[in-house]
């Protein structure tokens, strides 16, 4: 039945949406943008909320007064931002039940996306609370229904048994203690709403919380001219405890619970409405399952960059990518405009459902499919157009504080951002040294994030290198840098799994942000770090590793010496650096592995720890290739 249901639903949408985007284009296909158009209308309550609320008064009789005041003497605006306050209350409630039946048509309700469908749940019953909330504050004839309808609804409840309806009986029964608590909820309503109209996103990678502007101003247009043409007015006057409410325009839209009061059991419809909200709640968890024998997680490889990430079932090949921070082209994320069409190298893919016109049967046939819709079914490879992903980075101006050489050829820069400025990155990730000619040189973050009132690089001196010659023979301390970033997402994950990692010359500077942001988190796992070099003199701060292994008991440091001479005096461990974690680890398949360093060095490693059951969801690398052309660092995610 739920099936059957969810496939007639799809038929639908499907032919609706492509009639829209006939008339409107996909970029603007309201379909599209329906949690958008929600946040819109949401942003429009509580501007024309806050407007009526400086007017409104909470008195017996100054309540009605004063909302007439608002509607007639400053029709103008008062009286518009009232009709708007109530056109965009019915349009959330409407685009948010058309949010909520779409993901259910389209089976994306299950999983990791339960928690967005509960937090959906409760955002429409909150929004429907506070509209039937609103007709209260009034408190004209249509307000006297409303309450009373409520008061003996609630009142069968054996919590007030009778007790509500006592106080609307008499007209001297109803004081200014009423208005107070309406307006607190009507207040207290929204403010939740916030709340979890902000949580409901978390799950979103890149959510975007407001439409595209030609959509949020056809929305307030259309509330206007609604304002102007059919203007939202009070209802038979001010509410008359002796005198049974009669004549009154009854709003079916929001209102339609509290009409059954009198025609079906009260109890019975508390039975009905929580019995409903119940199958909402479980919906998530009801047959039928799709998972199947289907792996509860895969791998994706993105090209160009060689990215690896993992994704959870049902989750779609864009969600995965721009929720690890992969800059994936994508524009209305339902399938109807084709922007993020890509192409799979190996693996399989479900291409799920989109418009034909944004995805043709001989695109299909030729491997393409819409990174927005196809989901793995195994570990994939993805080739897609990076030139059309959204721009995100942000340019800076720093200034060189600090010059440190470590070694003949590392130099420790430090730079500084303008007093009101700082950048927010993750521990792991690069930023892009942006040259006169629009080149760029790509360095690791060599500090913590929350040790942000400075930027501090490792630089390595390439020999030819444009830039790295700069920093060792021209650069002063005060010359100004300009940088873009933050980028990449070679980042600690969460688990519980012990870690090692692995860095090869300068590639123990993201490494060193990881770790010291690791321990001013408090991060318990069993770390081992693995440095792996030439020469002794190539471990240009080993010290601070060594002085990390005396100060937390979880970390372990183990520098390797691959061509160690009897210059280097050295004692410890020699050889190659996998060869070095294997005799320490035979078995890996409980461990993730994080390895910075040279695209050979990388390339290297990975195949042999993988051989001792190193998972390929657990290694993560950030390889540092050279380019003949520039001589110059180029961080790559794999």
């Amino acid at each position: 039945m739920v099936t059957t249901l969810q496939r007639i639903l799809r038929w639908l949408f499907m032919r609706i949406e492509n009639v829209f985007n006939v008339a409107f284009g996909d970029k603007l296909n309201p379909f599209y943008h329906l949690g958008t158009i929600s946040f819109w209308q949401f942003w429009l309550l509580i501007g024309s909320g806050l407007y009526l609320y400086i007017f409104a008064d909470t008195g017996v009789h100054d309540a009605f007064e004063s909302v007439e005041r608002i509607t007639h003497d400053q029709w103008w605006a008062g009286g518009i931002l009232r009709s708007v306050h109530r056109y965009a209350t019915d349009g959330m409630i409407l685009t948010m039940l058309l949010h909520l039946l779409r993901h259910f048509a389209y089976d994306r309700y299950r999983g990791f996306r339960a928690f967005s469908w509960l937090t959906g749940v409760a955002l429409l019953w909150l929004v429907y609370i506070a509209g039937v909330n609103g007709f209260m504050l009034v408190w004209d004839k249509l307000a006297q229904f409303v309450v009373i309808a409520a008061a003996e609804w609630f009142d069968v409840l054996p919590l007030f048994n009778g007790t509500l309806i006592r106080n609307f009986l008499y007209a001297e029964n109803v004081s200014s203690r009423l208005f107070t608590l309406l307006a607190f909820v009507h207040i207290g309503a929204p403010l939740i709403v916030g709340f979890i109209l902000w949580v409901h996103v978390q799950r979103v990678p890149r959510a975007r919380i407001n439409p595209p502007p030609p959509v949020a101003a056809a929305v307030t247009v259309t509330f206007l001219l609604l304002a102007l043409v059919k203007p939202i007015l009070s209802q038979g006057g001010e509410a008359d405890m002796a005198v049974v409410p009669t004549g009154i325009a009854f709003d079916w839209f929001e209102l339609p619970v509290l009409a059954l009061v009198y025609v079906t059991d009260p109890l019975h419809l508390w039975y009905g409405v929580l019995g409903f909200t119940a199958l909402l709640v479980l919906t998530p968890w009801l047959p039928p399952e799709r998972r199947g024998g289907a792996r509860a997680q895969n791998t994706i490889t993105f090209h160009p960059g060689d990215l690896n990430v993992s994704a959870r079932f049902g989750e779609t090949l864009l969600d995965a990518g721009l929720r690890q921070n992969v800059n994936l082209p994508y524009e209305c994320r339902n399938g109807g405009c084709g922007v993020c069409k890509c192409t799979v190298v190996h693996g399989k893919v479900d291409p799920g459902l989109y418009q034909p016109s944004a995805l043709s049967a001989d695109d299909l046939a030729r491997g393409k499919v819409l990174l927005c819709r196809a989901t793995a079914l195994e570990d994939v490879a993805i080739d897609y157009q990076a030139s059309l992903a959204p721009k995100t980075l942000r340019d800076y101006q720093a200034r060189v504080v600090q010059m440190e050489k470590l070694s003949d050829d590392v130099m420790q820069l430090r730079l500084e951002l303008p007093a009101n400025q700082r950048i927010a990155f993750k521990a792991g990730q690069y930023l892009n040294i942006l040259l006169d000619d629009g080149q760029r040189r790509a360095f690791s973050f060599a500090n913590p994030p929350r040790q942000d009132q400075f930027i501090e690089l490792h630089i390595r001196l390439m020999p030819g290198g444009r830039f790295t010659t700069h920093v060792f023979e021209t650069m002063r301390i005060g010359d100004e840098i300009r940088f873009e970033g933050p980028i990449g997402d070679f980042t600690l994950r969460e688990s519980t799994r012990p870690i090692v990692f692995v860095a090869g010359a300068t590639g123990f500077a993201p490494v060193k942000s990881m770790l010291e942001d690791a321990f001013q988190r408090g991060l318990t796992r069993p770390i081992h770090l693995y440095w792996g070099v030439r020469h002794r003199p190539d471990l240009y701060l080993a010290d601070l590793p060594a002085r990390w292994a005396r100060e937390h008991a979880n970390f372990h440091f183990i520098p390797v010496l691959s061509e160690a001479n009897a210059d280097d005096a050295w004692n410890g461990r020699t050889g190659l650096v996998h060869q070095a974690i294997l005799d320490d680890f035979p078995e890996l398949q409980q461990h993730e592995i994080y390895a910075c360093g040279s695209v050979r060095m990388v390339e290297a490693i990975f195949p042999f720890l993988k051989t001792h059951g190193a998972d390929d969801s657990a290694c993560f690398s950030d390889a540092f290739s050279v380019s003949a052309r520039s001589m110059a660092f180029q961080p790559r995610t794999d």
